[in-house]
């Protein structure tokens, strides 16, 4: 039981760009890096553990050594693990995108739904992201406007800055807009149904799959109520619970938490530099920078986080 570090799966989708490997220190020598999943445990890109004797085991390896109760008890209730987190660099508009809810996904596609919520990072002057509707629409004027390339007419464009939160149900329709740098926490799942892609093609030079019929079942037509329920966390629901912690090497310069045995913990570093110690008897220290992802066993008891950091910290509760 304890800390590692752990190394991103890195993907390449073509609206991403290069953010990620110049200014967070990604270790990856393509062109584009759209996706950084740094907390997976996801058959389609599980994160790998890159330090301690565990080096180089996947984190689904990593967990299975570990057993189960390195989870801990408030992740008993899923039969996979719980949540994936990412860092999303958008250099171009995302698709016009759905996620279905479990009901839906687990009777039509054989693996849960996706709730999430975006931390964002960073964005220029004038970035804005689609989160919901304007106004109520009936199932045939959705289809109709999809059908007839309409759809952002009435999508709600809702402008963006650093450290804004939005918390997207799932049924909720969205996209992430281009030059946007976002944290990702969601369901683990990589359900998405695509109603609009601004007419783009993939790498085989064929335009991308769109998924209508499957979103015009899902999508929430209403519009979005945004609300404070979550405080005093950042974002709290079933899935996942997540904190936003900010020391500033000088007033603020260390934090000391408790890992128990209910969940463990994630700690992605948005900014910053320094160190985090974890347990008390056989005390374990990292350093850490900005782009760092850690994960902490279920149980491991007291740690200490200390320097300059912005900060994600998410746990699952219980239900």
């Amino acid at each position: 039981m304890g800390i590692v570090r752990l190394k991103p799966s890195c993907k390449d989708y073509i609206w991403g760009g290069r953010r990620l490997i110049e200014e967070y220190g990604k270790n990856y020598d393509g062109d584009i890096l759209a996706e950084c999943w740094e907390l997976s445990c996801h058959p389609d890109g599980p994160s790998v553990v890159d330090s301690g004797p565990c080096a180089g085991m996947t984190l689904p390896e990593y967990i299975q050594k570990e057993g189960k109760d390195a989870l801990g008890s408030s992740c008993r209730r899923f039969e996979d693990f719980p949540i994936l987190i990412k860092f999303i660099d958008a250099r171009d508009n995302l698709s016009i995108q759905v996620h279905p809810d479990n009901r839906y996904a687990l009777q039509h596609e054989g693996q849960y739904g996706k709730t999430e919520m975006w931390y964002v990072m960073d964005a220029e002057p004038g970035a804005f992201l689609y989160y919901g509707f304007k106004r109520e629409i009936s199932r045939e004027e959705f289809a109709e406007r999809i059908k007839e390339d309409t759809l952002l007419e009435v999508l709600n464009a809702v402008p963006v800055q650093k450290g804004d939160v939005l918390f997207i149900e799932a049924g909720t329709i969205h996209a992430i807009g281009k030059n946007i740098l976002i944290a990702e926490i969601q369901q683990n799942s990589n359900l998405t149904y695509r109603v609009y892609d601004y007419g783009r093609v993939g790498k085989d030079g064929r335009k991308r799959e769109l998924h209508i019929e499957k979103a015009l079942a899902v999508t929430n037509r209403r519009p979005v109520v945004r609300n404070s329920k979550s405080y005093p966390h950042t974002a709290d629901c079933d899935y996942f619970t997540v904190d936003h912690l900010a020391l500033d090497g000088r007033m603020l310069e260390a934090l000391d938490g408790i890992v128990s045995d209910e969940s463990f913990a994630s700690i992605l570093v948005l900014d910053g530099k320094g160190t985090i110690r974890c347990g008390k008897e056989t005390s374990e220290t990292l350093p850490f920078k900005k782009g760092d992802s850690f994960f902490i066993t279920a149980g491991s008891g007291e740690y200490r986080i200390e320097g300059q950091v912005d900060a994600l910290i998410t746990r699952v509760r219980g239900k």
